[in-house]
Formats: structure tokens, C-alpha cells, sequence
């Protein structure tokens, strides 16, 4: 059955690599189902791959192969919780050693382009802390960061 609201994703014409790519990466995470364009399109050929259906971290995709006219911003990203350092350091790592690239804050980017922040839930239970004192150390820790180092959150968090 497919799912009422999917979030769609464009790619130029890896959109099946990607797919796979999450799949293997993250729980809970399968390519459903790929389809063939029945017919040439602008950026294809009758019997490419069209579309791609997948699920992120439960989440349903529809990977489209729509050619380079669009491209993937932080304007839109895939948060995903983590519950410990080597949960973190798994994806961070994966994303990265796949052709990604490292950005700020827990923040980066696959290499298709598409945004992720990998984000421990001990950072957001730190910086959501009642102490705003305690939160603003974990959040002034974490803006020094690339890859979130739960350790030192902790740290900040105490003092």
C-alpha cells in the first residue's frame, strides 16, 4: 500500500545507488521497489531507472532520477537520533567515508548532496537542559564540533 505522505527526493541519476546506500546505513531503512521509465523522458531513456521507492529510518522515499536541473540544500535535511558515541560515530563515518563531506554542528552532507545531522539524544537532552546554564555550555560546546563528541557535551554540560 503506499503511504499518504512521502517524501521525495530528486537525484540526477543515482537515485538507486543512494537507496541502497541508506539501506545498508541506517535501521530500519529498505528500497521497496525500482521502476523503469516506460517511455523516453528528458533526462532518460524508456527503461532507465525512474523512480525508486525507500524507507530512511522508517520514513517512506520516492528517490526520482530527474536529471541535474536540481540539486539537494540544507534547506532540507534528515535529523537522525542517536542513543550513543558509536551509534554517532557509525553514521557520521559512513556518510562521510561514502564521498560525503563534514560540516558543523552534527551537520553533513552524502554524497548525492543530501543533508543529515547526526545528532545524539544526550546533546539535545543537554541543551534542552532546565539549567540554562548547563545548556548554554553544551550548546557553546557543540558549535565548536563537527561530528557531535558526546563526551565532551557531557562535560560542558556539567561544568
Amino acid at each position: 500500500m503506499t503511504p499518504k505522505n512521502t517524501i521525495c527526493l530528486w537525484y540526477d541519476r543515482d537515485a538507486e545507488e543512494a537507496a541502497n546506500f541508506y539501506a545498508r546505513t541506517f535501521p530500519d531503512s529498505k528500497v521497496r521497489a525500482v521502476h523503469r521509465a516506460p517511455g523516453d523522458y528528458p533526462s532518460g531513456k524508456k527503461g532507465d531507472v525512474l523512480t525508486v521507492e525507500f524507507t530512511v529510518a522508517g520514513i517512506p522515499c520516492l528517490g526520482l532520477n530527474g536529471g541535474p536541473a536540481f540539486k539537494h540544500s540544507e534547506a532540507f535535511s534528515f535529523q537522525v537520533a542517536t542513543d550513543d558515541q558509536a551509534e554517532t560515530d557509525r553514521l557520521w563515518n559512513a556518510i562521510i567515508g561514502n564521498g560525503g563531506e563534514a560540516s558543523q554542528c552534527g551537520w553533513c552532507k552524502d554524497k548525492w548532496g543530501l543533508s543529515w545531522q547526526i545528532t545524539p539524544r544526550a546533546l539535545t537532552d543537554a541543551i534542552t537542559d532546565p539549567d540554562p546554564a548547563a545548556a548554554k555550555r553544551a550548546f557553546e560546546a557543540m558549535m565548536e564540533m563537527g561530528k557531535i563528541d558526546i563526551a565532551k557535551i557531557e562535560k560542558a554540560r556539567k561544568g
